[in-house]
């Protein structure tokens, strides 16, 4: 099933046989193409809206700071916006005395915090050592996305993603996820797993370890164990490597807590977010990092080596500080922790008994579906059979727009359906998504 068979045009995009129709407009959590047909925005595209579309108070702030200054150089220049957003989240993140840095997407602060990561430790007096490099190995986990970019791929876990450029790129060790529905073993138990990697590489080799709080679309919303990320903390403290949060896809409220990692109360080291930091008006993100460690490479070094030319963006600044405010006057982490939690009960309502439907997970507006051929064994669909995209395609003729990801069982096989949608939304939208997404998943794979 494809719509529009025939792309045409000078642009090319990622998913190259795939046209698409043109977006005339949009409001609140609905998409207008030119033909005049409406689609729910039930994932915020990539899980990036989230306070709704058209809010004219942020274009309305973009616009006041690109006519006082559009750009400026952070070498040269600070800007109002970057220091009233950087004080305002410090209040809001999940670290003492936070400072930030700000840069244009996802995959750019993770390379960032990968690099200051290896930063800290030579600051540390960790780095080159007679003979030795010194801390500068970055521990992700399989199964995971940090972004595109080489330092992100080497640190992510989607084979898919990385197989064209393994030569290209320094690997990383990765040890296995928290994976509750296909690997039920206690938080413990898959925490251990980083204790048992730090002592194969050495911890004098360890700089840092990276995951997303609430694995993202890999993994479809998988939350794991509570005795996971405590586990993990203390593991990271005995051994002097440093942690990094990715809350670029979780973070600022959508799993109904400002930030993914404080369903379990845990500090990391560093922590990144991006997607909805500038609610989708700007392409923004940030890394975030305690004072005592910005400032120790200060004193050591002068200078932190990384930039990056759209860096601490004042017209950027200003949409993602009215897009604080917005996600604080209108409550917006509570309404996602109240309508997530009619979201996981309608899911469950309409699909739990579905003889293809293995798991229905997620916190606050961020869920999961994961669909297998047989719920006994839990065996998947084969990639080649492109389940998930189908149901998108079948999803998005039907006005509903959905997210979808292949790989969840064994970096091919495997399929998720994802609902993410803007905070905004109320019960009344919330129960057309799922009836929409139920008859999608119906209509292509039968009842």
């Amino acid at each position: 099933m494809n719509l529009y068979k025939h792309p045409h045009g000078r642009v090319f995009y990622r998913k190259m046989n795939h046209g698409r129709p043109q977006i005339s407009h949009a409001d609140g959590i609905y998409l207008y193409d030119q033909n005049g047909k409406r689609y729910i925005d039930g994932s915020g595209g990539p899980l990036v809206v989230n306070v709704g579309h058209g809010r004219s108070e942020i274009v309305h702030a973009m616009a006041t700071q690109a006519y006082r200054a559009a750009y400026v150089h952070a070498l040269m220049f600070t800007s109002q916006p970057v220091e009233q957003l950087s004080a305002e989240l410090a209040e809001v993140v999940p670290m003492t005395d936070a400072r930030f840095f700000y840069l244009s997407s996802g995959s750019e602060v993770v390379e960032g915090a990968i690099k200051l990561a290896r930063q800290i430790q030579q600051a540390r007096g960790e780095g080159y050592r007679s003979g030795s490099s010194g801390r500068h190995l970055i521990i992700g986990r399989w199964q995971s996305y940090h972004g595109m970019t080489l330092g992100a791929l080497a640190v992510s876990g989607r084979p898919g993603l990385r197989a064209p450029y393994l030569e290209m790129l320094r690997d990383m060790p990765h040890i296995a996820p928290p994976y509750a529905y296909r690997d039920p073993v206690s938080g413990t138990e898959a925490a251990d797993r980083l204790e048992a990697a730090i002592l194969e590489h050495g911890p004098e080799n360890v700089a840092a370890f990276i995951a997303e709080p609430i694995s993202g679309a890999s993994l479809g919303a998988a939350a794991p164990p509570d005795d996971y990320w405590p586990r993990i903390r203390q593991i990271c403290d005995r051994y002097g490597v440093l942690l990094i949060a990715d809350e670029v896809l979780v973070g600022l409220g959508r799993t109904g807590k400002w930030w993914g990692i404080d369903h379990w109360q845990v500090q990391p080291d560093i922590l990144v977010t991006s997607k909805g930091l500038a609610g989708g008006y700007f392409p923004l993100g940030l890394i975030a990092a305690k004072h005592d460690d910005v400032e120790l490479i200060r004193q050591k070094f002068g200078d932190w080596n990384h930039g990056g030319t759209f860096s601490h963006h004042a017209v950027g600044c200003a949409a993602a500080l009215a897009t604080l405010h917005i996600i604080q006057r209108e409550g917006l982490v509570e309404n996602a922790a109240r309508m997530g939690e009619l979201m996981g009960r309608l899911l469950r309502q309409s699909l739990a008994d579905h003889p293809n439907v293995g798991d229905i997970r997620g916190r606050g507006l961020f869920w999961g579906i994961e669909l297998v051929q047989d719920r006994e064994t839990k065996r998947p669909f084969p990639a080649a059979d492109h389940l998930d995209w189908r149901i998108w395609e079948r999803a998005f003729a039907l006005g509903l727009v959905v997210y979808h990801s292949q790989g969840c069982a064994d970096g091919r096989d495997g399929d998720i359906i994802m609902l993410g949608p803007p905070l905004i939304v109320d019960e009344m939208q919330v129960t057309e998504m799922v009836r929409l997404l139920t008859q999608a998943i119906k209509a292509e794979i039968g009842d």
